[in-house]
């Protein structure tokens, strides 16, 4: 096989590999193969014309070519001349089909379905990014540049997956990459010529006199296992560093760049993480407050507010920052009439929480924080700049508790023209079923006030809804579908759902990310902990602004204004909510059906198990999940201990061979020993030389080994002993070797002193004879797999005659 050949194989090999990241954004997996054929119908055609030596732009034009009309046969052969021919009937079918592909990809959730257009956008993808890696690094001959667009189609995968694109994609992709580097350097040095190394690869030494010499080490395997073992610490140290979730907890994830001064805030959605918060085995802190409010159950923390809706997601727009003034502006909206009291929180943030957005009760009206700020006033939100984050930030906060009334709602005026606009904009791709459903709801509503009520109980307790943790993430239109189908989900589901029936409403509608209240301390502090992660509808009203709606069942608290019936809670009942308030409830609630509903999501009906029922319904870690994690930290702790295991079975397997019945025994017994010593002096930093004689070998490791006495008077033994085996007629009797290894090693152990000695144990050199071995066996069946066609072929061509004179 030529170069080029098995460089265009390892460049779809690569291509495929990198391809297995985009397997999870669709449902099924028949597509890649599909894929697969049309790659190597591409890469064939690079083959064929390269072995006719063509111009490299005719090798790319029939490369373009054949791909052309491969996906003309498999996308749209009813349109095409004779099936295969792109005119421009079909050239119009795949327009068309790649503009169905954009649109199912804008209202599909992921897994979306293989639709014939995202078939075409994958399989297309593919195909293009097999080409560009195809000339780049067979036909350029520069396999480095070609990890470009592998990384390319790997990082789309990845951001469009939400991080389903895991580490084994990453690890395929990876491999691939590295067999590529390795195909073109076995190129290119093949034009060297033969390699000469000074080491001998066999494992026997000199006791390979007997059973012939070695081949020399390519410094092409050399570089194999140093990119398998750059590979292996890549995957390795980023694994064990200990960090937290992304998203919330990430403080590289969006914001402003640093360096830039903070212009603008760029487009972050702390959606993606907020299901891996709620599902964490352990509620672990995240921040801590003290605050004076007399009504702590509605002191939510609100990181930032998601406007945009673009159909695929829920994200906040690109808005201008500001410097952080010493008294921020009233909000927006609010009238004088609404009662509002002030309120001050001190607030002290992890150390291990690092978030670009500061958490802030809202509205705030006067922060007092230290670090590099910025505001941006449309959400009133301070935002991170140059790298600042809350990690271990402590601040103090003055904000508003706005208490309207529900008259006051629902007399709200007209807000104003472009506020409508911007925040009731839905997109195209919106099932009609969400307007459909919102008017059936709201069927009867005086106003936009009890339209909002009415939203917000039918998911709380009316409409059947059950809140459940599990339930895949998404912020598209096929999300809000789904949920409405199957209702079920968390708070992203009910928060954004919501809010996209307002805005079809014509109620001006974002959403709000941040924390709900906690639970409360002994001390008097409050406790806000990963799973008190929490999205909840804000919806506006002109008078009033920015109103706090709560449609997720048994989460947060339900807002007095919007329970005009309901008991409220003086300051001497505050109804914290616990730690088991922020976990994932029951599939169905317990409480009695006569409790109304808002009390009921309340908690207000008494306890939501039965009596006596345990506190907690965590099933403990499964045993199986025990058992790999044992295995897997057995292996880990193994793994760098092999080569001394090794070391130790070898030494041992030597040492027990030294002595024997028989002449052949003892001689064999002395080149085991012979080997032995030289394999020590090895490991301590003395390596081979098989060009010598035993008696200059002996003589090398006394003097670089510093040995004397005992220690040098026993490498001289034991290479007398090897030269009468080798040279001696009749070898007759030898003595029994294993002392004086013993010796020998205990002199090298002393001389090379503590830290050279357990560098000697712990990591010993000669180790690497084990992939020498593993490599020689590989290539001895090679020669004889060889070896067996050709006798084949030999027969074949012996058998023909006689066949023909028969």
């Amino acid at each position: 096989m030529s170069g080029r050949t098995r460089l265009a194989l390892c460049a779809f090999a690569a291509t495929m590999l990198a391809a297995g990241a985009l397997l999870p954004l669709v449902e099924t997996s028949k597509w890649v193969l599909q894929a697969a054929f049309l790659l190597a119908l591409q890469s064939g055609a690079g083959v064929l014309a390269r072995r006719m030596r063509l111009a490299r732009v005719l090798t790319v034009s029939l490369q373009v070519l054949v791909t052309l009309l491969a996906l003309t046969a498999a996308f749209a052969r009813g349109h095409a001349l004779f099936g295969v021919l792109p005119g421009p009937g079909a050239v119009q079918r795949l327009a068309e089909l790649l503009t169905a592909g954009a649109d199912d990809v804008s209202r599909y959730a992921i897994p979306a379905p293989a639709t014939d257009g995202i078939r075409l956008m994958l399989i297309g993808g593919v195909l293009l990014i097999g080409l560009a890696v195809d000339v780049l690094a067979v036909t350029s001959r520069a396999a480095a540049a070609a990890g470009l667009p592998l990384l390319a189609l790997y990082s789309v995968a990845a951001g469009l997956s939400d991080g389903g694109a895991g580490w084994l994609w990453f690890l395929l992709a990876a491999c691939g990459y590295l067999l590529l580097l390795l195909a073109e350097g076995r190129d290119r040095l093949s034009r060297w010529g033969r390699v000469f190394g000074g080491v001998s690869r066999t494992s026997g030494g000199l006791a390979a006199g007997l059973e012939g010499s070695g081949r020399a080490l390519a410094p092409v395997r050399t570089g194999r296992r140093i990119g398998v073992v750059a590979l292996g610490i890549a995957l390795a140290v980023p694994a064990a560093l200990p960090a937290l979730d992304g998203g919330l907890l990430d403080g590289t994830g969006g914001g402003p760049g640093g360096g830039g001064g903070g212009g603008t805030i760029s487009a972050v959605n702390p959606l993606v993480s907020l299901q891996d918060n709620l599902n964490q085995p352990e509620n672990r802190e995240v921040m801590s407050y003290r605050t004076d409010s007399g009504s702590p159950q509605d002191f939510y923390l609100r990181i930032l507010a998601l406007d945009e809706f673009s159909g695929g997601e829920w994200r906040p727009s690109t808005r201008t920052l500001r410097d952080v003034p010493d008294r921020l502006p009233r909000p927006a909206g609010l009238g004088g009439d609404v009662a509002v009291t002030e309120i001050r929180t001190n607030i002290s943030a992890s150390r291990a929480y690092q978030q670009t957005y500061l958490p802030l009760p809202y509205p705030a009206s006067e922060v007092d924080v230290k670090g590099r700020w910025r505001y941006e006033p449309e959400g009133r939100t301070l935002v991170g700049d140059d790298g600042q984050t809350t990690r271990g930030a402590r601040y103090e906060v003055s904000s508003l508790v706005v208490e309207p009334t529900a008259d006051q709602l629902a007399a709200s005026g007209e807000p104003g023209p472009g506020l409508v606009r911007e925040y009731t904009r839905v997109p195209p791709s919106l099932p009609a079923v969400v307007e459909e459903t919102a008017e059936q709801v709201t069927a009867g509503a005086a106003d936009d006030y009890e339209r909002a009520v009415r939203l917000q109980d039918w998911f709380a307790s009316e409409g059947g809804f059950r809140y459940d943790t599990t339930v895949a993430s998404g912020t598209g239109t096929a999300a809000v579908e789904r949920f409405l189908r199957d209702k079920e989900g968390f708070c992203v589901h009910f928060s954004f759902t919501m809010a996209a029936m307002a805005r079809t409403l014509g109620i001006p509608a974002r959403v709000a990310v941040g924390f709900t209240p906690g639970t409360a301390q002994a001390d008097g502090s409050v406790s806000v902990g990963l799973r008190d992660a929490h999205a909840w509808p804000e919806l506006y009203f002109e008078g009033v602004g920015w109103t706090r709606f709560e449609p997720t069942p048994s989460r947060g608290s339900t807002p007095a204004y919007t329970r005009p019936d309901a008991p409220s809670q003086g300051p001497s009942d505050p109804a914290l909510p616990t730690d088991d308030a922020s976990a994932a409830p029951t599939a169905a609630p317990s409480v009695s059906e006569s409790c109304p509903a808002q009390m009921r999501q309340q908690g207000e009906c008494g306890a939501s198990t039965a009596p006596g029922a345990p506190a907690s319904a965590d099933p403990g870690t499964p045993a199986g999940t025990a058992v790999l994690w044992v295995l897997g930290a057995l292996l880990l702790l193994t793994l760098p201990l092999a080569p001394m295991l090794w070391r130790i079975r070898a030494r041992g397997r030597r040492l027990g061979s030294s002595g024997g019945r028989t002449a052949a025994d003892a001689a064999a017994g002395v080149m085991a020993a012979w080997q032995e010593i030289t394999d020590t002096a090895w490991d301590h930093g003395i390596a081979p030389d098989e060009s010598q004689t035993p008696r200059k070998a002996a003589a090398r490791v006394v003097r670089l080994g510093g040995l004397d006495g005992p220690s040098a008077a026993a490498v001289h033994r034991v290479a007398g002993a090897v030269e009468q085996v080798l040279y001696a007629p009749e070898p007759g009797a030898v003595p029994a070797p294993a002392g004086d290894v013993r010796d020998v090693r205990a002199g090298l152990r002393a001389s090379a002193g503590r830290w050279g000695g357990l560098r000697a144990t712990l990591a010993p050199r000669s180790a690497v004879r084990v992939i020498w071995a593993l490599s020689e066996r590989r290539a001895e069946l090679g020669r004889r797999w060889s070896v067996r066609a050709g006798l084949d072929r030999w027969a074949t061509r012996l058998r023909r005659p006689s066949r023909e004179q028969g």
